[in-house]
């Protein structure tokens, strides 16, 4: 089941109903309704894989529970990395056991050698990355002491499978969720409006700029050795485009629709384009991720101790990693590898804490140096993102070829204007929403209702316009 589709808008007004009015007297039944209607939700795609969850969420339930127990230092640790291989097992054969088969392979025979072997047919289960990382902070917290073990295991699973954010994000942190499974919820109609609010927007950045950008960025793409430097840029930026579309509208869709329910999640993107260097794009691009592999990983290698070179090192081992956590292609790697190039220098000088603030100027000097720096930022995020769509690095690189070479300077052989005056018209919307956690969130301020509800209707019409059969957030196949 995927949010722009008919099928979740009739199960959301559903659930909700029995939330609020038949279960909203007692908060274990309404735990239990979300363990049941996130399961449902999960199955949607393939009920096989409801097994697989359900073991992991066991596996940790028990291992937390036999953490809170155990005082010893080796049993403790013993526990953990069960956890850990369990949960990280199960990610590295569904995602990874091909890729490893195949890469085994080909340095086999690069050596002389010869070795038959047979990949297997694997289906990558639907957001199995992201409740993959989400049980194993719990595990890690609990470890530490950051979290108490629970004993609820209805609770628990709820937590796990929470419906709006199981299969793309944002990745929760125990800290941050779990407890609001303790906790009675009450309806807040303020809330719910803040939360349509949210999915209205995210609706919009899926359905009007993710898949009208999408159409074109697959046409480029697909065909790069038909078009020049100029097209293939054009592409690069579709792309970007559609990725931030589709990314954070499933965001902020999940971070609505569980404000229905009386939830909180953290936010996962905050403007990014909008960035002045490298360092702040990564503070404001898919910050669950980000911050767990800070906290998880950066931090317990030494993170900024050190000397330059360990400091580089971290970086280095962060962005491969993340790279290889999109997926099972060494264009993942290359675009994870490049982002921490792009590290270098602000790491060097020490300036990569520089922009840590929102964007604010006085003069046109200032706001034309920021331009400048919002540029090139994105300019090279795009180059990135090229390794990121395409097949493979040949194909990444002979499209960064064609775009440093002559034919840059050409005009476009696809210049679709809707669609380009669809995107700006959406930076526009964004750039006045930046100091918001979501842009549209300042619509409330409007005086006049009549303007707020026509702006409603004015974005509604559009995403009416542009949705065609529900087409799968790109996150998915992560």
């Amino acid at each position: 089941m995927i949010f722009n589709s008919l099928d979740f808008g009739l199960f959301l007004p559903i659930i909700f109903a029995l939330y609020w009015f038949v279960f909203n007297k007692s908060l274990k039944k309404q735990n239990l309704l979300l363990l049941i209607v996130s399961y449902v939700f999960y199955g949607w795609w393939d009920w096989r894989f409801l097994s697989l969850i359900a073991f992991s969420t066991l596996v940790d339930f028990i291992i937390g529970n036999q953490l809170l127990k155990q005082k010893g230092i080796a049993h403790r640790k013993l526990l953990l990395w069960i956890s850990i291989g369990v949960n990280l097992g199960f990610l590295g054969f569904f995602k990874y056991y091909n890729f490893f088969l195949e890469n085994f392979v080909d340095a086999f025979t690069f050596f002389g050698g010869s070795i038959s072997s047979s990949s297997l047919n694997i289906i990558l289960p639907v957001g199995i990355s992201f409740y993959t990382f989400q049980t194993l902070s719990y595990t890690i917290d609990v470890y530490k002491g950051n979290i108490k073990a629970t004993n609820n295991f209805i609770d628990f699973a709820a937590f796990v499978s929470f419906f709006p954010q199981l299969v793309a994000g944002p990745i929760e942190r125990a800290t941050n969720l779990l407890p609001q499974f303790y906790s009675k919820r009450t309806f807040s109609y303020a809330n719910s409006v803040i939360g349509m609010r949210q999915i209205l927007w995210g609706l919009v950045k899926k359905v009007v700029i993710a898949d009208s950008c999408a159409f074109y960025a697959n046409e480029i793409f697909n065909n790069h050795q038909d078009y020049s430097g100029s097209t293939l840029l054009l592409g690069g930026v579709f792309f970007a485009f559609q990725i931030y579309g589709d990314f954070s509208g499933y965001s902020d869709i999940a971070i609505g629709t569980s404000r229905l329910f009386g939830f909180k999640l953290l936010q996962n993107f905050s403007f990014p384009y909008f960035s002045r260097d490298m360092a702040e794009f990564w503070r404001r691009w898919h910050i669950s991720l980000n911050t767990w592999f800070r906290d998880y990983l950066y931090i317990p290698l030494g993170g900024s101790r050190g000397n330059l070179f360990f400091k580089l090192r971290n970086v280095f081992i962060i962005f491969i990693v993340s790279g290889f956590w999109h997926g099972a292609n060494w264009t993942f790697i290359a675009w994870g590898a490049l982002n921490a190039f792009y590290f270098v220098p602000l790491m060097v000088f020490g300036i990569n804490r520089n922009n840590t603030d929102v964007i604010a100027y006085t003069n046109i000097k200032d706001a034309f140096v920021i331009a400048l720096k919002i540029l090139g930022t994105f300019l090279l995020t795009v180059l990135a993102w090229i390794f990121f769509r395409s097949e493979n690095i040949t194909q990444a690189l002979e499209i960064i070829a064609s775009i440093f070479s002559m034919s840059l300077f050409s005009a476009p052989m696809v210049l679709p204007k809707t669609a380009i005056l669809l995107v700006g018209l959406f930076m526009v919307i964004e750039w006045f929403g930046r100091n918001q956690e979501f842009a549209i969130e300042k619509f409330s301020l409007f005086k006049y209702r009549s303007l707020r509800y026509g702006c409603y209707v004015i974005l509604s019409a559009l995403i009416y316009i542009s949705h065609s059969s529900g087409k799968e957030f790109i996150y998915f196949q992560f």
